[in-house]
């Protein structure tokens, strides 16, 4: 009898049954490639799952993965979950204090590391708890457990029969707990089910059609978006690779020559502005065709004249297809999350024969809620909703949600959960949107990031934000001005772009944080500052900036992980500077 896939680990015997394969999965590391079979696979996951066993770990029990993304970290994540137990990811640059509450709160016991610096980070943390926290590492670190002994262990005792613990996961069982700060507050324990995730990745599959072979992913597992994808590609018989790192990607792309893989909005920005960078250095008749090319991009719709497609077939041989070749060269869809696309970057790629899908949704929500794919595409917009699920938008904007998606609840917060799901079952994003069209969502703006100025007019930043970041100077934005005259921005200049712009204007330039200070520099911020900001409401315009020669990381703790910006992070570093544009305009008339 066919398997029918109910929980997430149902997978497996569904790979083995309907298409057993040579590559299964396939990571890199120090350059060299790994691959495993799907029977190899399935046989280390049965093996380490009868090792935990062996230690006494069953359902409900609580193990933690903190790992680059690599093979070992599908297998621990199902070796985990098909004896029952909660998977608790952890990203590999979380601050010691985040690493302490989440080992605490979700009451970990075990957790596998990738290597010798995370070892060493996490043992610190959990030999300063009262609770017993064994740690395996993936790498050989000496002096720790190595993960292989726990499948050697399980290979020891083919009797633990593991069906018994596969038939005591029901599909409402939780699968994992994943702690999400957001851009501010304590980290909170979202709790999905396999239920949630097999209903969302089998109804996001309208997202690839067929032909699709090979997947590359790089963006973090720890997060549900890239988890959700790459269960999505196993569900749909493509093989996953798994690039080293974003230092490799290039190569790596070059190497597997992906189908598909599922990005942020700004890597495609970068991809796209060294292309254009490129672009500019060519003369004559080829930089004539390339900003052609370009032009005709940026008006691609998805139904077009016959004599549009005839100058982009001629576009596509001329220009596109050294762009394709970039990418791989066999590139058939690239999806996009996290944070707003560009509509008119989406159309370029669309143009370039690389389409790219917006999507939307959050850790409670599976994640998707909504998509873009072949058979429904709007430019600006997160796409309709997918199947099993609804959207409504409240009197106030915000958009709400309800269906198979929506989270179990916040981990021993019933208090969130009751702010966050209402009592008719409807999930409270956050965000701002609408619908257009009848069925497309368009998200404007955060709700809680939304402010108003000292004259009562509410400014969405996020809108601002996204219109200044189309300028290649502008590689990262914040806008504010809660309760002032009127609204502000501060700036991390795109160096290595303002370092080619300076060049070319004949100034010399010195260094990052001399350059901020240069007269034609601030010029040349505030023509993009007036520029970016003239489509707005008089009240919405930024009037006044500051350039900051330090770029925002998750590192120096103004990013999440997911790259959103922690506003009150980054107002409370850069005070001083905020005070200053406002003292500097305090007679400013706004």
């Amino acid at each position: 009898m066919p398997v029918t896939i109910k929980r997430v680990f149902d997978l497996l015997q569904y790979n083995l049954e309907k298409f057993p394969k040579e590559v299964f999965v396939s990571g890199k590391l120090q350059g060299q490639w790994k691959t495993h079979s799907t029977a190899q696979f399935v046989e280390i996951v049965n093996n380490l799952s009868k090792g935990l066993v062996r230690k006494g770990f069953g359902k409900e029990s609580r193990i933690g993965v903190m790992s680059h993304n690599r093979p070992e970290w599908n297998i621990t994540d199902f070796a985990i979950m098909q004896i029952g137990a909660y998977q608790i990811p952890l990203y590999p640059t979380l601050a010691e204090h985040d690493i302490q509450f989440i080992l605490k709160d979700a009451e970990v016991s075990l957790i596998f590391v990738a290597d010798e610096a995370l070892y060493k980070k996490v043992k610190s943390v959990a030999d300063s708890l009262e609770q017993k926290i064994e740690i395996y590492t993936l790498d050989k670190v000496g002096g720790a457990d190595h993960w292989e002994v726990l499948t050697e262990e399980g290979a020891k005792h083919q009797d633990i029969n593991l069906e018994e613990y596969r038939a005591a996961v029901t599909p409402e069982d939780i699968l994992t707990l994943i702690y999400t700060s957001g851009t501010t507050g304590t980290p909170k324990g979202v709790m999905l089910t396999h239920d949630n995730l097999v209903k969302n990745f089998e109804n996001s599959a309208v997202l690839l059609p067929e032909g699709i072979h090979k997947g590359l992913s790089f963006l973090p597992l720890s997060h549900i978006f890239e988890r959700m994808i790459v269960y999505l590609y196993f569900y749909t018989n493509v093989s996953v690779y798994y690039a080293e790192s974003m230092d490799t990607i290039v190569a790596d792309i070059q190497y597997v020559k992906p189908n598909a893989f599922s990005t942020v909005p700004r890597l495609l920005e970068k991809v796209y502005e060294k292309i254009m960078e490129k672009g500019k250095e060519l003369s004559g008749i080829k930089r004539g065709i390339f900003f052609w090319s370009v032009a005709l991009a940026e008006k691609f719709e998805t139904k077009r004249t016959w004599f549009y497609d005839f100058k982009l077939g001629i576009a596509r041989k001329l220009v596109f297809k050294k762009w394709q070749e970039a990418l791989g060269g066999n590139i058939v869809v690239i999806v996009s999350g996290g944070a707003a696309l560009n509509p008119r970057l989406a159309r370029i790629f669309w143009a370039a024969d690389m389409p790219v899908f917006e999507g939307y949704g959050l850790t409670e929500t599976s994640p998707v809620i909504t998509v873009n794919h072949f058979d429904n595409t709007m430019f600006g917009t997160v796409g309709p909703v997918i199947d099993g699920v609804e959207i409504k938008i409240a009197e106030d904007g915000e958009v709400l949600a309800r269906g198979h998606d929506i989270m179990k609840g916040y981990y021993r917060r019933d208090d969130l959960t009751a702010e966050t799901i209402d009592k008719d079952g409807w999930f409270h994003t956050g965000d701002i949107g609408e619908i257009v069209g009848g069925r497309f969502l368009k998200i404007t703006d955060r709700k809680k990031e939304i402010f108003k100025t000292a004259g009562g007019k509410y400014v969405a930043p996020q809108m601002l934000e996204n219109k200044f970041k189309e300028t290649p100077l502008v590689e990262q934005v914040m806008v504010l001005g809660e309760n002032r005259k009127f609204p502000s921005a501060l700036i991390v200049p795109n160096f290595p772009a303002l370092k080619t712009w300076a060049g070319k204007k004949g100034i010399s330039y010195t260094t990052d944080e001399e350059m901020i200070k240069n007269p034609q520099v601030l010029e040349k911020f505030e023509q993009i500052v007036q520029f970016s900001s003239k489509e707005f409401g008089k009240w919405e315009q930024v009037k006044r900036f500051a350039l900051l020669s330090k770029a925002w990381s998750i590192d120096g703790g103004e990013l999440t992980p997911k790259l959103s910006l922690k506003r009150k992070v980054i107002l409370e570093k850069n005070n001083a500077v905020i005070e200053k544009i406002y003292k500097d305009a305090e007679n400013y008339k706004a």
